[in-house]
């Protein structure tokens, strides 16, 4: 049976349900492009409807598409093709005005360290485009803060039941289906703002009954999460040991994310040993939990599960009553604070650990602390330029390993330095290859000149080789004066600056 998620996906703006605003953004974004030339960034929940606007807006404009994956590879080939395809410019291929629009779905999925240079180049490539990009993405502060900058922002927002219910009965009506108003609704109530859940859901009740019924949406209805607010209520207050864990499986949490939640928020309600008691039982859990990152063996969430619900559960000293205002996990805030500054540290760690033939954990625990002494706050100018060179440093990151304000003029200069260092170097370590094509000019002319002297010269060549050749032998077994050059050893490194 055809998805008809795909069958309806609106096929110009107009069709486009619930994101007004959004949609004749997106649109004014594309009919004025050739005056900002920017890429833009649409950014929403899953299901609402971002990359099919961005399909509808191709069509209405009569550009041909290319739509790209981030999450299937973030490596160089797909930073390669939205080059390629954003560099060209009117061609046989693209549409009436020439242009064809790149569509990156999924764009946020550039993060962590291994994607930190991917992120980069690819800000690069959108702000050099040639043809207009839409870079879709569900968590819009997952990318990098240059890229949201380098770009135009829209927001999708969720698709209100007002919206989603005649998108519903469009499609019923359509696949000749009869229905009462009141299940229509039921399902858009449920999907929570996900236009396409709810289309997927119509579907599924749609093919087990003949006539849909708001007792068919119940009966069919998804199983839904528990809330991890409600959970932990039941855990710390109300639920003994067993009624604890059974509640952890229907938490839409991973073992790790659910004991940092815990551990946070179980200091609101317990004190004195029973606190003690819980963490005690925190503690085991956090230990199985590094025997599944140290073995992948991941048989071992069970106990860890079992220590940080049922355990916390057994710790409770009596009845617990009243509101509590639990809160997300401050080390999540931590990570949200410090990430700009773990990228930057991360991307220099493996710079460095590339020439310096060391792993990254050995650069960032031994390498960068040295370096850091050594150039505190740029005293020795000297060294931080080589430094800067031998790396190719930016100054944000030449600031990162000094301490230096990135925006002083003093790191500025250094990075000016590095980069004059950088061209030289280069010219040094090329040996003689800028001079050879002169050097076969001047043989070439030597040699034509060579075949028109006449016979006389080359007599007289012939009786100077001969004096020449007694010379020599008179001076055989004398001290060479002739220099070897030696070839330079390029060591690029610690040693390239020390």
């Amino acid at each position: 049976m055809t998805d008809w998620t795909e069958k309806y996906r609106p096929t110009t703006l107009s069709e486009v349900r619930g994101n007004n605003k959004a949609r004749d953004q997106l649109e004014e974004w594309a009919e004025t492009w050739d005056d900002h030339r920017e890429s833009v960034i649409v950014h929403g929940s899953p299901g609402v409807g971002k990359t099919s606007a961005a399909h509808a807006l191709a069509n209405d404009m009569g550009w041909p598409v290319m739509e790209l994956n981030a999450s299937d590879s973030r490596g160089a080939d797909v930073i390669e093709k939205i080059a390629g395809e954003a560099s060209k410019s009117g061609t046989l291929t693209a549409g009436e005005s020439g242009r064809r629009l790149v569509i990156l779905d999924e764009a946020d999925n550039f993060h962590g360290n291994a994607d930190y240079g991917g992120s980069r180049e690819v800000t690069r490539v959108v702000k050099d485009a040639n043809q207009p990009i839409v870079l879709v993405a569900n968590e819009f502060y997952e990318m990098s803060q240059s890229l949201r900058n380098a770009c135009e922002t829209i927001e999708f927002r969720d698709v209100s039941k007002r919206s989603i219910v005649p998108v519903l009965r469009d499609v019923c009506r359509r696949e000749g289906i009869e229905f009462e108003e009141e299940a229509l609704e039921k399902i858009a109530e449920s999907t929570s703002g996900d236009l396409r859940s709810a289309v997927n859901d119509l579907q599924a009740v749609a093919e087990e009954a003949e006539r849909l019924t708001v007792d068919d949406v119940v009966t069919s209805e998804r199983d839904t999460t528990e809330g991890i607010f409600d959970f932990l209520d039941e855990l710390i207050k109300e639920k003994d040991a067993e009624g604890a864990l059974r509640a952890s499986y229907d938490v839409d949490e991973t073992p790790d994310d659910l004991l940092n939640w815990i551990e946070d928020n179980v200091p609101k309600d317990y004190a004195g040993a029973e606190l003690a008691d819980a963490y005690e039982f925190l503690s085991n859990a956090d230990r199985w939990l590094g025997r599944v990152r140290a073995t992948q063996d991941y048989s071992y969430w069970r106990y860890a599960t079992d220590n940080m619900t049922a355990g916390v559960a057994a710790s409770r000293r009596g009845e617990k009553g009243g509101w509590t205002r639990y809160g997300p996990p401050s080390y999540w805030s931590k990570l949200g604070r410090t990430k700009g500054t773990r990228n930057t540290r991360d991307s220099i760690a493996e710079r460095i650990a590339e020439r310096e033939g060391a792993s990254v954990a050995t650069v960032r625990r031994e390498i960068l602390p040295f370096l850091s002494a050594m150039t505190h706050h740029c005293k020795n100018r000297d060294l931080t330029v080589r430094m800067a060179a031998a790396y190719d440093l930016e100054e944000s990151e030449v600031s990162f390993i000094t301490g230096s304000g990135k925006d002083t003029n003093k790191v500025q200069s250094i990075v000016e330095d590095a980069e004059e260092r950088r061209a030289e170097l280069a010219v040094e370590h090329s040996g003689d290859a800028f001079f050879e094509a002169e050097r076969s000019s001047g043989d070439a002319t030597a040699e034509a000149d060579a075949d028109a002297d006449d016979g006389e010269n080359q007599r007289t060549l012939a009786a100077s080789d001969a004096e020449d050749g007694s010379e020599q032998a008179g001076s055989e077994g004398g001290d060479d004066t002739a220099t070897v050059d030696e070839p330079d050893d390029d060591q690029s490194g610690l040693s390239d600056f020390m």
